[in-house]
């Protein structure tokens, strides 16, 4: 049986299925494009994503009316190789595009691809991709880091009113100071003291220097805004360095089951974790998902898994909505798009191209409490929260 460890098996099984689906000589042919880092240190995330957009194709582009290939682009976690890639793919024809795992990435994926005349369907966090860098031809799927640090931080904020001093470890990049900002704001509106934040450089791996100023200030609560496996390293030094007998700590936004696998139950417990999707939400979408993963990877969905499958879905969902592979008409019949997602009824709203849809705060389980050897995370709250038309930055033309 396939586990979320013995992943990358089942990635390889999807990625021998044929590229091609044929059915009916009627079907639409589509070239679809995801980018992902599948190299370097950020592969835990992009390899599941992979996995994820494969499925897409190989099991609903028959159900969309398509005749759909996929091309795979490794965007090494690097702006400055990943853009070559993208303009080569536009170049060769290719108009539908998903990814990425960095925002640094994300954002000038999105900027040659509306140059290039595609369609963007983006899977990163930071606020200006539906905000001050909106384009008509992007869309995201995945909360923003406004809603994830109102349902997190915030929310952690509402349930215990004593936690008054906060400490943040920040990663200096266009991802990480978007969520610091959102951050500094909620703390300004609750009257919290924000007591310290360390900043990170991307490639940086230890963190105990870090860890050490977090003990010194002794906050209430640690708040974790990076990602991945840097995120890994700062809860497991974090534990090490005693500091969640000392505090509460929430890494703000999470990456999924590959990671709880990771860091393991024991160090995991009683963690706080930001989360876009779990596969535990009772939601009609949602069990069809898990029902489909099981049935061919047989591996239940992981978070980084989804955001490969929905993207690559929301695409051809667009397509065949258009009834055209004309990029103008899937945007426009992606715009205001309401359909059954996997965290319950998703919504494309028009004005920014932000998917509406729930972001859920975790707690890490103990190991005696976990019902199978993948129940990591219990769902403590979920909501929606989304900066309004009135207010956001986002003024397309």
């Amino acid at each position: 049986m396939i586990t979320r460890r013995t992943f990358t098996s089942a990635l390889a099984g999807v990625a021998l299925a044929p590229a091609v689906l044929r059915h009916a000589m009627a079907a639409e042919p589509v070239r679809l494009c995801t980018a992902l880092s599948l190299s370097g240190p950020f592969a835990m995330a992009g390899q599941p994503a992979e996995a994820g957009a494969r499925l897409a194709v190989k099991a609903l582009a028959k159900d969309y009316g398509l005749d759909a290939s996929l091309l795979v682009i490794d965007d090494e976690g690097n702006p400055g190789r990943a853009m070559p890639k993208i303009i080569a793919a536009l170049q060769q024809g290719v108009r539908f595009f998903s990814g990425a795992v960095l925002s640094n990435v994300g954002l000038p994926m999105s900027a040659e691809i509306a140059n290039g005349g595609g369609v963007y369907m983006s899977s990163v966090g930071a606020d200006e991709i539906t905000g001050a860098d909106c384009r008509r031809s992007t869309f995201r799927w995945p909360v923003s880091s406004y809603g994830a640090v109102h349902q997190t931080i915030g929310a952690l904020i509402g349930a215990d009113p004593k936690a008054r001093r906060w400490y943040t470890i920040t990663p200096k990049y266009v991802f990480g100071e978007a969520m610091l900002r959102e951050a500094q704001a909620i703390f300004k509106q609750n009257n919290i003291e924000h007591v310290g934040n360390s900043f990170h450089a991307m490639a940086d791996t230890e963190f105990s220097g870090y860890l050490a100023s977090v003990a010194a200030a002794r906050p209430d609560v640690l708040a974790i805004l990076n990602f991945g496996p840097q995120s890994t390293n700062t809860i497991r030094q974090a534990v090490d360095f005693g500091l969640k007998q000392k505090m509460k700590i929430v890494l703000v936004w999470g990456a999924g089951a590959e990671q709880y696998a990771e860091i393991g139950s024991e160090a995991l417990e009683d963690i706080y974790i930001g989360a876009q999707y779990d596969d535990a939400i009772d939601s009609p979408g949602n069990r069809r998902l898990v029902d489909l993963f099981q049935t061919h990877l047989k591996v239940r969905p992981s978070y980084s898994m989804v955001n490969g499958f929905i993207t690559a879905d929301l695409l051809m969902r667009g397509i065949k909505a258009a009834g055209s592979t004309e990029p103008a008409q899937v945007i426009k019949a992606l715009e205001g798009l309401t359909y059954e997602g996997p965290t319950g009824e998703e919504h494309i709203r028009a004005f920014d191209h932000q998917c509406i849809k729930n972001y859920y705060l975790l707690r890490g389980k103990a190991p005696a409490g976990k019902k199978h050897k993948d129940d990591y995370v219990e769902v403590v709250s979920f909501g929606k929260s989304f900066v309004e038309a009135s207010r956001s930055d986002c003024k397309m033309t």
